[in-house]
């Protein structure tokens, strides 16, 4: 028996699977969501059961749960992530999470989850705002990321995604560096989660960036000095919303 959690977000589609146990992980897989979330889930599906887990308990969680229709439990987001983090920093926690579409900042206390906030009113502040930046100034996420960390202060004035669009567009037509540049969006992004962060603060704040921003240490490093404490992260905190769901299976009832 394998408990599964897939966590299908708006941009990219995370999976985790543990062992009968729910201690060890076993294999995790990372892709893009696509167009159509339900073949996207379905193809890991197959895949898992050609290298071998087909006896499973699936749990599904993020932007496209519902198109998991063969999941035996879907759960929020909030629970996932939450319980995820715990896994993986330990029960008091002030957990962080950028997504595509929303920003997630979830207090734990004793492992159960004591306060929460979500921004998904506007893509400021989300990994969607940094997509589109990036498209316009022609690189990936990884290489934003990047050049952020050699750049120097520019700021970027707006959070709204058009004009902010706009900002980087007059940027580079006055020659402004690209390093720069991606500094500037990626600290707008790190001044809009802080201000919301802080609104979460515990006696003794640990805090604990999970989603795909927690893989660049350059955004861990800014968003510690902005909040004036270590932000912490895990090689697995991109799959901490899969990981958390895999934990809150259930095995199913025998007939």
């Amino acid at each position: 028996m394998y408990y599964i959690g897939i966590d299908i977000g708006s941009t990219a589609t995370k999976t985790v699977v543990l062992d009968e146990n729910k201690e060890k992980i076993l294999h995790m897989d990372l892709r893009p969501t696509g167009w159509d979330s339900r073949e996207t889930a379905n193809g890991i599906k197959r895949e898992l059961e050609n290298i071998g887990y087909a006896d499973n308990v699936w749990t599904a969680t993020g932007y496209g749960r519902i198109s998991v229709d063969f999941a035996d439990k879907v759960v929020t987001e909030i629970t996932c992530h939450a319980k995820g983090a715990v896994f993986l920093a330990g029960e008091d926690i002030t957990v962080i999470d950028i997504g595509g579409q929303d920003t997630k900042v979830i207090t734990m206390k004793n492992g159960m989850v004591q306060d929460f906030m979500m921004n998904d009113k506007c893509s400021a502040g989300t990994g969607r705002f940094l997509e589109i930046m990036a498209n316009t100034l022609g690189v990936g996420l990884d290489t934003m990321f990047e050049l952020a960390a050699k750049g120097d202060e520019v700021e970027i004035s707006s959070m709204c995604t058009v004009f902010a669009e706009s900002e980087i567009i007059s940027l580079i037509g006055k020659g402004c560096p690209k390093e720069d540049i991606a500094r500037g969006v990626v600290d707008s992004i790190v001044k809009k989660v802080s201000t919301q962060t802080a609104k979460h603060r515990n006696e003794s704040p640990k805090y604990f960036l999970t989603g795909g921003f927690s893989v660049s240490p350059y955004m861990v490093q800014a968003l510690s000095e902005k909040l004036e404490a270590a932000v912490m992260t895990h090689p697995h905190a991109r799959f901490a919303g899969a990981l958390g769901a895999a934990l809150l299976g259930k095995k199913k009832k025998s007939s």
